[in-house]
């Protein structure tokens, strides 16, 4: 199994070249909610993406610190599910009122799960009619996938869970009230949102010994980071990681601070040693990985993809970053993540699809042989997992 990984990290270094010259064209792809780019030419250059993107933002950021949270107000809801508002520093991207779901099951065992819906990040895709993000608090888990807690085969059936909503835009990790111009203003709050939960976590179930932190889509990228969050809050809890739907996602110093500039990111960098040295080109998503391991570096990481995933493709467009090859990206973003040394363990499916966690495809899908639910079960309960890839991924 050690000689298969040592391949596999081998395979990723080798493509992990692929990222070198992303920004180096443009994408000419325009979408009718997102950002209109400039077709490729032979002169474009990272600069020139990047004073595209900037140029769309014309941000004004305002600096928000978190208030002293309130006693937690909890209200039954269905399917033995409890409603948690959250105090007022929390909110959607409109300013409206953010609450959270918890299911109280085995105290010790517990899952800390990021819902995802997009992103923002100009006047355009960030408008209240714009359907790139989600704006508004949903009705919470799905009742199938890993939220099926009557199939014998969950490994999470007896998990208590702590739900974040989205609704702010930002991927969870923002900090910022953003002025994006004609009259579009967004509370970027997806930091102080997901840390009060957080926070809610510990105090209802003090005595965890085992956290998952998950997410899909938008709601995976943030769950290294919280992941290391928990780590100081948890001390004696084993951690693992299982992030669905976003390992496609590059590094890419020259861009990483035009979003994460939108979202207030530097409002919302732990405390922790390793992120002495953090600026607005280095905090960048894969790298949440890598600092989450420097921080605890006895988290577990696994990742999920789909070879030919549409929605990473398409936010990634609205960037102008190419995506002619997704597997080769996913491939580069782990290798540069293990290189620093924190292994992930992945899985990535063939076809295109986004997400599978909370759908009933956790439960059917097979790739090379390997039963995606197995997979997790073992990777959850501590056992070491071969990375699973598909050999042929065609849409």
């Amino acid at each position: 199994m050690a000689t298969l990984r040592r391949m596999r990290t081998l395979r990723k270094l080798i493509v992990i070249g692929a990222l070198v010259g992303l920004a180096a064209a443009c994408s000419d792809d325009t979408s009718s909610t997102g950002t209109a780019v400039a077709p490729a030419t032979e002169a474009t250059s990272v600069e020139a993406v990047e004073t595209t993107v900037a140029e769309a933002v014309e941000i004004t950021v305002a600096d928000t610190a978190p208030q002293e949270t309130a006693p937690l107000e909890t209200t039954p809801t269905v399917a033995g599910w409890e409603t948690i508002v959250a105090p007022a520093d929390c909110m959607c991207a409109d300013g409206s009122e953010f609450s959270y779901f918890v299911r109280r099951a085995n105290p010790a065992k517990v899952m800390f799960f990021f819902e995802g819906g997009g992103a923002c990040f100009n006047a355009k895709n960030c408008n209240p009619a714009s359907s790139t993000y989600k704006q508004s608090v949903g009705s919470g888990a799905s009742g199938e996938g890993i939220f099926d807690f009557d199939n014998p085969l969950n490994p999470f059936a007896d998990y208590s869970v702590v739900y974040v909503p989205y609704c702010t835009g930002d991927v969870h990790i923002g900090n910022a009230t953003t002025d994006y111009g004609d009259g579009v203003v967004i509370e970027h709050k997806g930091y102080i949102n997901g840390t009060t939960a957080l926070d809610s976590l510990v105090e209802l179930f003090p005595d965890a010994t085992e956290l998952v932190v998950t997410g899909e889509s938008a709601g995976s990228i943030p769950s290294p980071l919280y992941a290391g969050l928990a780590a100081d809050l948890l001390p004696d809890a084993r951690i693992t990681v299982l992030a669905d739907g976003s390992g496609a996602y590059p590094d890419l110093p020259t861009l990483n601070p035009v979003v994460g500039g939108a979202w207030g990111v530097m409002n919302a960098v732990p405390d922790w040693p390793t992120n002495a040295d953090v600026t607005p080109e280095n905090w960048s998503l894969p790298g949440l990985f890598i600092r989450a391991h420097q921080h605890a570096a006895d988290i577990a990481f696994a990742r999920h993809d789909y070879a030919f995933d549409p929605v990473q493709t398409f936010f990634m467009s609205l960037l102008a970053i190419p995506t002619d090859d997704l597997p080769a990206m996913i491939d580069a973003t782990e290798a540069q993540i293990e290189a620093a040394g924190a292994n992930v363990s992945s899985y990535v499916s063939p076809g295109a699809g986004h997400t599978v966690l909370s759908g009933p495809g956790f439960y059917t899908e097979t790739t090379e042989g390997s039963s995606l639910v197995e997979w997790v079960t073992d990777f959850v309960a501590g056992d070491e997992v071969a990375d699973v890839r598909c050999t042929v991924c065609t849409p």
